[in-house]
């Protein structure tokens, strides 16, 4: 036997302790953020109807001195507003998942905190790994998902160290791990073992691991466009007189204004939208090298180029005023939706040259 190429038991029997393991820490995450929203101020809530409301009066004292003086209004600049279009309302970002409470702010930091001992944990998992067979550990769904969650969180991470006002994400992040780890550990798992020779390459370091940035990164936008959505609504309701229910209230008036939420989306997916570009050119390029032709219409080949379709759609559409707002949105929650057919879809239902190792 080539020792090479052999698994070492040990490694690998480490890599899935690690794993389970960060389940449990990341599963402590999640209650501590559940404690963060229900600890979180409820009192601290209006702020959206009270923004509302001023601009409402602002807008009305100004029609009101017109009339008075008697005169004509004459803007420089015609501007038409759409209830779409996002940023037309002048409303605060929320206090944040805490509510601005010590209390709640306190088991917000346990939750990070958690949230990082997770990600540690996890990190090595993958490691450990990648350790047990000397390769990339993403040449099946089992080490691709595990690999994914854990850029993910990674991401996330660095957008708190940046400073960035990112922490309502934590809930749902912590969730969807656990969700993707849940199913990568039960129907997705596979034994560590070497691969085919095809992919016995270099490209696999490099189109695999710009495939998982690029879709953690899109999942981080897609929670922020789903959001926005929620978010929107909300505002919208207030503007036209409707009063949400209290529940809505106390979760809505925490997250960022709908304006904040589209930008941070835009964004995020502007920012990562050439990676994907490289990443087929990237997968092309492989391709020719194993199968002696650039682009064969393969099921992943043509579900990456629909994602990127998808993707630069609504890269266009945003940057076009009239798509501003929700259409662009659901542009970009179809666009993920793409990228997780490719990702589960793809692998899992369908039949085609990058099928390697089952699942």
């Amino acid at each position: 036997m080539n020792l090479a190429a052999a698994t070492n038991e040990n490694l690998a029997h480490t890599s899935n302790v690690l794993i389970y393991s960060s389940m449990a820490v990341y599963t402590l995450a999640f209650f501590a953020h559940i404690a963060e929203w229900i600890f979180g101020s409820r009192s601290k809530v209006g702020r959206t109807a009270a923004a509302l409301k001023r601009d409402s009066a602002t807008g009305s004292t100004a029609k009101a001195q017109v009339a008075q003086q008697g005169g004509t209004a004459v803007l420089d600049r015609p501007k038409v507003v759409t209830r779409s279009a996002a940023g037309t309302r002048d409303v605060p970002d929320g206090p944040g998942a805490a509510g601005g409470t010590f209390k709640g702010d306190l088991w917000g930091r346990i939750a990070i905190s958690l949230t990082v001992l997770a990600f540690a944990v996890e990190a090595g998992g993958v490691v450990a790994r990648a350790l047990s067979v000397q390769r990339a550990p993403w040449g099946n769904m089992y080490e691709f998902s595990i690999t994914f969650s854990t850029v993910a969180v990674g991401a996330y991470l660095l957008l708190l160290a940046l400073r960035k006002n990112v922490r309502w994400i934590g809930l749902l992040l912590v969730t969807t791990v656990l969700l993707d780890l849940g199913i990568a550990t039960t129907t997705l798992y596979t034994d560590s073992d070497q691969l085919v020779p095809a992919l016995h390459s270099y490209w696999l370091w490099i189109h695999v691991s710009t495939a998982i940035i690029c879709g953690a990164v899109f999942y981080l936008g897609a929670v922020g466009t789903l959001l926005y959505l929620f978010r929107d609504n909300y505002e919208s309701k207030i503007a036209s007189g409707g009063t949400p229910g209290r529940f809505a209230t106390s979760v809505m008036e925490r997250l960022p204004a709908a304006k904040s939420l589209d930008t941070f989306s835009y964004r995020i997916n502007a920012a990562v939208f050439p990676l994907w570009t490289f990443t087929i050119i990237a997968g092309a390029i492989w391709a020719g090298d194993a199968w002696g032709r650039y682009w064969g219409w393969d099921p992943k080949e043509v579900w990456s180029f629909i994602t990127w379709v998808a993707y630069a759609a609504y890269l266009h559409a945003r940057a076009t005023a009239g798509w501003k707002g929700r259409k662009a949105a659901y542009l970009a929650l179809i666009a993920f939706g793409c990228w997780l057919f490719n990702y589960y879809g793809v692998n899992i239902f369908v039949t085609g040259k990058h099928s390697y190792a089952g699942v």
